[in-house]
């Protein structure tokens, strides 16, 4: 005898569907710290899957999105069908860290010194990550930037200190670069003033950074460019960096 699939809400946030009391689908939702509403869907069938979602998008408030590896093209296509589209395009690039693959010498421009991470002034590790924000919304907006950094409590958008490290000059601060070391590196954030870009600082934060990496016996890191952000990608790809992959944000 055939049987039929229920859907049940077993959580504020978490919906299951049932084939004769066998879990066959997971529907879950995330509010991330800035707001926004992401929504998975793990099912093995195509129908259970556009129940789920159906189910869940009925019962949260707009605007939800999600986020897929553009490889997975039927996870894609089946957002797709739920009236999700396409927001943004992230690639995922492999950055080899010696020096002789990069070319990238750590000399900084004349008056910029690198201060390594642990060694910058929170107070004006802060402001400078404020001000580059500021300057960043008013012109290519904050959507160019990586989709992984966000705004914390009141404003505070510096999520640990210690992994930044800056370009300092005797009047502030002009640029910073944010790397988080696991397993496989990641630069998860570089940018420099808009007044002081185009004097190579940007390239100098490069070099610090994968020469620390280096050093400490990392051949590769991996980072994130957004698809529309061309001065990024080129940065990247002239000290050797690959694409290996690319996430789509989708949002309905």
């Amino acid at each position: 005898m055939e049987t039929q699939t229920f859907l049940t809400r077993v959580a504020d946030r978490q919906w299951h569907a049932l084939d004769d009391d066998r879990v066959v689908g997971r529907g879950y939702a995330e509010r991330r710290p800035d707001g926004r509403l992401f929504v998975s869907v793990d099912a093995w069938h195509e129908t259970t899957f556009d129940r789920l979602a159906a189910a869940m998008l009925a019962e949260l408030p707009a605007p939800v999105y999600t986020v897929t590896d553009e490889a997975d093209t039927d996870l894609t296509a089946a957002w797709l069908r739920a009236g999700f589209t396409v927001r943004r395009r992230e690639w995922e690039y492999a950055v080899p860290t010696h020096p002789r693959l990069t070319g990238l010498e750590q000399t900084p421009p004349a008056g910029v010194r690198i201060l390594p991470a642990g060694q910058a002034d929170e107070h004006l590790l802060r402001a400078v990550d404020r001000a580059i924000r500021d300057e960043i919304e008013a012109g290519a907006g904050w959507q160019s930037m990586p989709a992984e950094v966000i705004p914390r409590h009141a404003g505070d958008t510096i999520v640990d200190p210690s992994k930044y490290a800056v370009a300092a000059t005797p009047d502030g601060y002009l640029g910073l670069i944010r790397v988080v070391v696991g397993n496989r590196p990641r630069i998860g954030l570089l940018a420099v003033r808009a007044g002081a870009r185009r004097r190579g600082i940007g390239r100098a934060l490069l070099a610090h950074a994968l020469g620390t990496l280096h050093r400490a016996g990392f051949t590769e890191a991996w980072t994130e460019v957004q698809e529309s952000n061309a001065a990024a990608s080129a940065l990247f790809a002239s000290v050797g960096a690959l694409p290996v992959g690319s996430n789509l944000e989708l949002m309905r």
